[in-house]
């Protein structure tokens, strides 16, 4: 009787990864951060068993640190996520992603008529109402905005 094989993913020198992003959210984490780009080779896993979580995915980046403002667009879509930064090998960071109680500039508002979608030079803003599922509130013309439409925006 023949034992399977471990597959196990090539680690990274240097880069982020993100863990703990709900199962079948890795394609959209990859477009807010605008992956695959030709600077870093990314490496998905999607719907893999956890023990935190029912099944989740992964994204590796090799060679790339996130900015805060990228690390705040995927707490919109993956809040439970996980973030470590990989220096030579070795695990030099590891935090949790954090919804904030208010984002700013990030999304666009989807009621046209909101001062945000004219020509006066407005930031977005909106109020988080719901963390499970994120759901958000417009500051200026108080639209809600659900967990699709969040994700749209990004």
């Amino acid at each position: 009787m023949k034992t399977p094989k471990e597959l196990k993913v090539k680690p990274i020198k240097n880069g982020t990864v993100i863990d703990h992003i709900k199962a079948n959210k890795a394609l959209s984490v990859l477009k807010i951060l605008e992956l695959p780009s030709e600077e870093s080779a990314v490496t998905i896993a999607m719907n893999v068993q956890s023990s935190q979580m029912d099944s989740k995915d992964i994204v590796k980046i090799e060679g790339r640190e996130l900015a805060s403002k990228e690390v705040d667009k995927i707490a919109l879509i993956a809040p439970k996520a996980t973030i470590n930064i990989i220096r030579d090998y070795e695990i030099a960071g590891k935090g949790k992603v954090r919804l904030r109680n208010e984002i700013r500039g990030i999304l666009k508002c989807l009621n046209p008529n909101c001062i945000t979608n004219t020509e006066e030079p407005v930031e977005t803003k909106f109020f988080v109402i719901g963390k499970g599922p994120v759901t958000l509130r417009c500051y200026y013309c108080e639209r809600i905005m659900d967990e699709d439409e969040i994700e749209s925006q990004l």
